[in-house]
This record gives structure tokens, C-alpha cells and sequence, in this order.
């Protein structure tokens, strides 16, 4: 497994000492830190995929209108026209 050290120094070290949780490690910290700022980038990449699919998918784009104008907040009402 390739490892690479990062030098942190001076008044970027001091911050981040002072942000951490108190039991956890300076590089424990980093790596969390590091991990959600990646899986945040993977999320907004999704999302800019699944834009561009509804603006391409005319149906997909009924659909969430549809979704959308849902009642969500009422119970469902009994379908008697249901096997």
C-alpha cells in the first residue's frame, strides 16, 4: 500500500489541534476530515450526472414531477379498484 506523508506545520497544525475531538489524532483527524471532503465531492459528482440524465430523460422528468405533486403527508386512501 503506497503511504505518503504530508508536512503540517505552524498555525495550520495549531487549527487543526484545536478542532480535533480531544482522544483523537492529529492524523486520524486529517484522514476523517479528508475522507467526508472526498465523499462530499462524490456526491455533488452524482448529482451533476443524474441533472444532466433528467434533462436528457423526458419520462424521468414526468416522474419526479409526478413525485413531487404527491401527497406525502395524508395516509393513502383504500384503491377499491384493486384486485
Amino acid at each position: 500500500m503506497k503511504a505518503t506523508t504530508i508536512k503540517i506545520d505552524g498555525e495550520l497544525l495549531a487549527e487543526i489541534e484545536r478542532a480535533k475531538p480531544l482522544g483523537q489524532s492529529v492524523t486520524a483527524y486529517v484522514r476523517t476530515v479528508l475522507r467526508k471532503n472526498l465523499d462530499q465531492h462524490k456526491v455533488r459528482e452524482a448529482a451533476a450526472a443524474y441533472r444532466t440524465f433528467v434533462e436528457s430523460h423526458p419520462e424521468e422528468r414526468e416522474w419526479l414531477d409526478e413525485w413531487e405533486r404527491a401527497d406525502l403527508a395524508s395516509p393513502p386512501t383504500e384503491n377499491r379498484n384493486a384486485p
